[in-house]
């Protein structure tokens, strides 16, 4: 007897659905979009057009009015900013005024686009020949440390250690020597010695002497010789002084930035928008 094998032949039939649909989807998308626009939900209005982007790329017509309202979300969003920046500007620019008390303000108008602000008693003109730690800050909020050191023989000292007596402590960034930022000089004998932290150089040593303003500091140059001194309470109170007047002007630049920014972006949004 034979053995017949029966093979069934199953034949399956993908149906595509027509354009008419995917446009339909799409256009029910860009109109949630629209409706989370209208609530002034931006951020989800955005991630909405940008799945309609990604999930119908093909739907050219729709994605022209996602593009048109896009526009008008960044239109939105740019307005709104420069409504902040001009709320907050006038608050910080008062508080400027408090904060820059017992400060003198230097410029270079020959070497320097911005000047900065020193502490009245960390001068040089007040701290000849003498060893200490001043600071500043620049117009746009950035603060610096500077190490001072004044002796009888060089110590070649390259960064700064800060500490209290319970062993906790910090340190600047090492900043070798280039006669610029790292400069010394001789002068009847003695030696002067002033390296400069930068931002981040110095940061990590200014926030310790800030959270230990209570403490008594001891400043260990490093990076050459052995030498330390007492931070003195007028300088530590002029260190965290400067810090707080950076994070103001650092402020202030971040939102008058941000306001330049956000009205070029309406200006040029505009332009583009449909009428």
């Amino acid at each position: 007897m034979r053995n017949f094998v029966v093979y069934s032949l199953v034949v399956v039939i993908w149906v595509t659905p027509g354009c008419g649909s995917r446009e339909k989807e799409a256009r029910e998308k860009l109109e949630n979009a629209r409706f989370l626009y209208e609530k002034n939900e931006w951020f989800a209005a955005k991630n909405e057009i940008d799945s309609l982007r990604i999930l119908y790329s093909k739907e050219v017509k729709v994605l022209r009015e996602a593009l048109d309202l896009m526009r008008r979300v960044e239109w939105k969003e740019a307005e709104r900013n420069i409504i902040y920046c001009d709320s907050v500007l006038p608050l910080r620019k008062e508080e400027v005024q408090k904060a820059v008390e017992g400060f003198v303000f230097e410029r270079d108008t020959l070497y320097e686009e911005t000047g900065a602000y020193i502490p009245r008693r960390q001068t040089v003109e007040r701290n000849i020949e003498h060893s200490y730690i001043r600071s500043g800050v620049t117009e746009t909020g950035e603060m610096y440390l500077a190490s001072v050191y004044f002796g009888n023989r060089p110590i070649h000292h390259t960064g700064i250690k800060v500490s209290t007596k319970n062993g906790l402590f910090a340190e600047t960034a090492s900043i070798p020597y280039d006669g610029g930022i790292n400069y010394r000089f001789e002068d009847g004998g003695n030696t002067s010695e002033i390296v400069n932290y930068k931002g981040e150089n110095g940061i990590d040593a200014v926030k310790f002497i800030c959270a230990n303003a209570g403490e008594r500091i001891q400043v260990h140059y490093i990076g050459g010789k052995n030498y330390t001194i007492q931070m003195g309470e007028a300088d530590k109170k002029d260190i965290i002084a400067t810090y707080n007047l950076a994070n103001i002007l650092s402020e202030i630049y971040g939102l008058t930035t941000e306001r330049e920014k956000a009205i070029k972006k309406k200006a040029y949004i505009e332009e583009k928008l449909t009428p």
